[in-house]
Formats: C-alpha cells, structure tokens, sequence
C-alpha cells in the first residue's frame, strides 16, 4: 500500500483556458508549469495559476477524477473553483 497522496488540480493559463492533471508534488509540479517543462499544452501559455486541487488517497482516484473534471463545460469548472478551500 502506497501511503502517498495524490493530488488532481485545475490551472488557468495566461490565455484563459484550463488545464487540468495529478501529480503527487502539487508545489513541484506547479513550478515545473510555469518553468515550461511540465507539458507542451501549458509550455505556450505561461504563466498558469492554481485555481482548484484535491487531495485523493492513491493514483486510480486521481486519474479518475482528473478526467471527470476534464469531461466538465467551463462555467462547470468555474463552480468547482468557486466552492473550492
């Protein structure tokens, strides 16, 4: 049993898209965004700014959540992040 958690998250790039992923470093992975070497769909869109996370228990939540969130319209996305802590 892995004791690590993981984390999906929703950023906003400069151009105003989303872009949603898990990671199990949310500090780490969000500096790699923004140093351009995290993936090509955020690379051109710099900077990016964390607007929503969650915390699941092991990396099939995660990945499970991360494409539910990805499956949702914008004004959706926008909800999530309004009743986010």
């Amino acid at each position: 049993m892995n004791p690590r958690n993981y984390f999906v998250y929703l950023l906003e790039c400069a151009d105003g898209t989303y872009y949603t992923g898990y990671t199990t470093d949310l500090s780490r992975r969000l500096a790699e965004h923004n140093a351009g070497k995290a993936s090509r769909y955020t690379r051109g869109r710099l900077p990016v700014k964390l607007l929503y996370q969650e915390t699941l228990p092991n990396k099939r939540l995660a990945m499970q959540r991360e494409y539910r969130i990805k499956q949702l319209k914008r004004k959706e996305k926008e909800g999530l992040c309004k009743i986010s802590p």
